[in-house]
């Protein structure tokens, strides 16, 4: 396989989430860390849209994370993030993507949107956070006894949630999502992919 090539943006959960793919796979990755403010005009011509992630390898463009985590995990997938195909995974992924995400970028940017007051957002938000908590009583991760797919896809999303009032999180009643997500945030696999490049 000829290196593959990923623009990424450091701080981007949909790059993020990527990273910990192709990291975790095992694959040779190049990773170009992009300007938002000025892209480059290789990755333009790849992928016009102009979003991170983009992955470029073995002559594919792929510039979706999810299915850049799906691409990496069917290269090589040595701890079964996949849970053998359990459609649970995905599931709960679209519940992220989907939901979760709307009302986190209402909640993180709430000046934006003025039409209600940011504790509004959180609240619309912490249905997802009440769900996760509810997977986590009894066990580490959300579908298995180990990390899968829908772990590391949520995660920095959820990372995300809890930054935008890190008080209120350490407060609030999620003893099991605190728990997970600390214990992601200081795991050698995302504190490698957040390493500067």
């Amino acid at each position: 396989m000829s290196e593959a090539l990923l623009y990424s943006f450091r701080r981007c959960p949909y790059a993020m989430r990527a990273r910990l793919a192709l990291r975790y796979s095992g694959i040779p990755v190049r990773i170009i860390e992009v300007s938002l403010k000025a892209k480059p005009a290789e990755m333009l011509a790849l992928s016009p849209k102009g979003t991170v992630p983009v992955l470029s390898a073995d002559g594919r463009v792929i510039d979706e994370s999810l299915a850049i985590m799906q691409w990496a995990l069917a290269q090589h997938d040595p701890d079964d993030w996949l849970l053998q195909g359990d459609p649970a995974v995905l599931a709960l992924i679209a519940e992220n993507d989907q939901g979760f995400k709307y009302h986190l970028n209402r909640y993180k940017y709430a000046e934006r949107y003025p039409e209600q007051p940011m504790e509004h957002y959180r609240a619309e938000g912490e249905v997802f956070l009440q769900t996760l908590e509810g997977l986590l009583s009894g066990r580490g991760y959300l579908l298995a006894d180990h990390p899968s797919l829908a772990d590391m896809a949520l995660a920095p999303f959820v990372r995300q949630f809890a930054h935008v009032d890190r008080d209120w999180f350490a407060s609030a009643p999620y003893p099991g999502l605190q728990r997970w997500l600390e214990a992601f945030l200081q795991s050698p696999l995302f504190i490698g992919v957040m390493a500067k490049h």
